[in-house]
């Protein structure tokens, strides 16, 4: 068999299967294009899914007549240009797009238009690409200063065993507006448009390109729950820079589609976000629950690799361990210092089921033990039916519990650790108030400035236990106990070498293991307050969370899981009445403790109603 060249059409149309794999491809590209060009505006438009039609416009700097039959060459680009010494340096891009493979791949497989015009020009241009057959350039009308509008019809009907693989109309439109959101999340300082002939599915105005701007825009994409409860994170380590928004762990939703990774404005998707989350949250959130972040990543150029595939949605860090622990220490900063803390959505909720004169709405409960509602738009109220008149309880059931006064002599909860309140003529000014009553004997009503406060005494209690726990345990460290006889753990070579070059971390969490010949470690010591463990499920585990997340998530989980259980069992239950003094005194700790507006499932601890939405509810305002 000889050696053929392949035609230029065959190598665009293989070039397409790896840039346009589907509609939401096409807009990807094209909207680079478009912001590598200066837009500041942005509409798209498609049909059918974007399979009969798709049209993006903008208003960048726009292409000459000469340049547009450059533009749809393979690897013809503007973006690239060599140094003084004539060497084209591919980790040093600086643009959106630059590998000048985008035009030529969609022309290969569609029917392609561009239209384009610039400032100087007194006409526009037109371009048009047919299955790979280019037509001669005409002019065209102006619709603007300049710009740019590409027109791609009918894609993949040159290639239409491609076509075929194209998912339903509703799946590719949802794969069009996430691309578009991602763009849009990445670039406050463009607005856009994205719609039909019918109706606009998304439309963000222009923002500042300052953190109000970006901010004021992920409220835009997200939904205004993540404006008012996102916590704000700006830091830099060794010339890496990370910068944006994480949801508090009261705003959680049951997967991690809402992660988001910008790395030097690049949208990407990297398991390397998804791992540091995780360890970032593993305190304040179930394992089936995931919290809302956007992360800005800004470093040297030479310090990622953009050009891994074509699609350009995947990057390589020079140095991912540097990345991981930067972000993994800004959430856990970010998250300590929002404090007592929780969100917006908990109140909004709260509100939502309650109607004047007519007592509380029974929900439904999921499995995971939040509420059916809460499992909605970022935990927010999701108004339902009113059930009938049989299944409404009452505010009150008559067996509440005033604020009694201590007894003679009596030491209340918290007295040893100094948050016993002492006798204040008003303790309203506090954050968290001042306790006027305890309901059920399990939920703490206090009275603040504007507002009432109502706590679950258990929830709260236990993250309080928890956090002690974690501080004395940081103060002495693990306690380990020695085996016996070393447990031998068979593994594979790359997951021993994994868990191996993690000795000195595993040892501070009472994991003490050591080489044992090829594919094998073994085990001497293991945490104490783990008890008796199944260390080769374990070691199992960590090897696994090693190669997907890069972290010994396993081991920390366990922890997570025994210490929770004992601050669960060791805290103030339900059920068990509080005077005045006690209520206060764990009112107070809880304004002193972090994250203690969430329990360690990231359920919250308290609702707070502000005088204003009370009001309102009784038709006071």
């Amino acid at each position: 068999m000889s050696i053929r060249r392949l035609p230029s059409e065959t190598v665009n149309r293989i070039a397409a299967g790896e840039v346009v794999e589907r509609p939401a491809s096409v807009i990807k590209e094209l909207t680079e294009n478009a912001i590598d060009a200066g837009a500041t505006q942005i509409d798209i438009r498609y049909e059918d899914g974007g399979r009969t039609l798709i049209t993006v416009t903008d208003d960048g700097k726009g292409m000459s007549r000469d340049e547009l039959p450059i533009a749809i060459e393979r690897h013809a680009t503007s973006k690239l240009s060599p140094d003084g010494e004539g060497h084209w340096d591919l980790l040093n891009i600086g643009t959106m797009g630059f590998r000048g493979e985008a035009l030529p791949s969609i022309g290969s497989v569609a029917r392609l238009s561009i239209t384009s015009q610039t400032m100087d020009d007194g006409s526009a241009w037109t371009l048009s690409i047919e299955g790979g057959t280019v037509a001669p350039i005409r002019p065209a009308p102006r619709w603007g200063l300049h710009g740019t509008r590409v027109e791609v019809r009918d894609l993949f009907y040159a290639t239409p065993a491609r076509l075929k693989f194209l998912k339903s109309e509703r799946s590719e439109t949802l794969a069009i507006s996430d691309i578009v959101k991602r763009m849009a999340m990445a670039n406050p300082n463009v607005g856009f448009t994205l719609g039909t002939s019918v109706r606009t599915s998304f439309k963000v105005a222009r923002q500042s390109a300052d953190v109000e701007g970006r901010l004021k825009r992920l409220a835009d994409v997200l939904g205004h729950d993540f404006g008012d409860n996102a916590l704000s994170i700006d830091t830099d380590r060794e010339g890496v820079k990370l910068k944006g928004f994480a949801g508090l762990p009261t705003l959680s939703r049951g997967n991690a589609q809402h992660q988001y990774l910008f790395v030097n404005g690049r949208p990407v998707r990297d398991k390397l976000l998804t791992g540091a989350v995780r360890g970032a949250y593993q305190d304040f959130l179930a394992r089936d629950r995931h919290p809302l972040v956007a992360l800005y990543l800004d470093l040297p150029r030479d310090y990622v690799d953009v050009n891994v595939h074509p699609a350009k949605t995947e990057v390589r860090f020079r140095d991912p361990g540097l990345v991981r622990g930067l972000i993994v220490s800004a959430l856990r900063h970010a998250l300590a210092g929002a404090g007592h803390r929780a969100s917006t959505t908990v109140s909004d909720y709260a509100l939502g089921r309650i109607q004047a004169g007519q007592g509380v709405h029974q929900g439904g409960v999921a499995p995971n033990g939040y509420p059916q509602s809460f499992q909605g738009r970022y935990g927010g109220y999701q108004p339902s039916a009113r059930p009938p008149d049989s299944q409404l309880q009452p505010l009150v059931d008559g067996f509440s519990a005033r604020v009694e006064e201590a007894p003679e002599g009596f030491v209340p909860y918290g007295a040893e650790r100094g948050f016993a309140p002492q006798p204040a003529p008003d303790l309203t000014g506090h954050p968290l108030g001042a306790a006027r009553a305890q309901l059920h004997e399990t939920y703490i009503v206090a009275q603040t400035t504007d507002g009432i406060v109502i706590v679950d005494q258990h929830a709260a209690h236990e993250r309080l236990v928890y956090e002690r726990m974690k501080d004395a345990m940081a103060g002495k460290g693990v306690e380990r106990q020695a085996l016996l006889i070393p447990d031998i753990v068979d593994l594979s070579e790359d997951d021993a070498t994994r868990i191996l070059a993690r000795v000195d971390e595993l040892s501070e969490m009472g994991l003490v293991i050591e080489p044992f010949g090829s594919g094998a470690v073994a085990v001497r010591e293991t945490p104490a307050l783990l008890g008796e463990v199944n260390v080769q499920g374990l070691l199992r585990d960590l090897a696994d969370d090693l190669a997907e997340y890069d972290e010994a998530l396993s081991l920390k989980e366990r922890f997570e899981h025994v210490c929770g259980t004992m601050a669960c069992h060791g805290s103030v239950r339900a059920g068990r009445r509080l005077n005045g003094v006690e209520m206060n005194a764990l009112l107070r700790q809880m304004e002193a403790t972090p994250h203690s507006g969430q329990c360690n499932h990231g359920r919250p601890t308290y609702v707070e109603l502000k005088l204003a939405d009370i009001e309102r509810l009784f038709g006071r305002r």
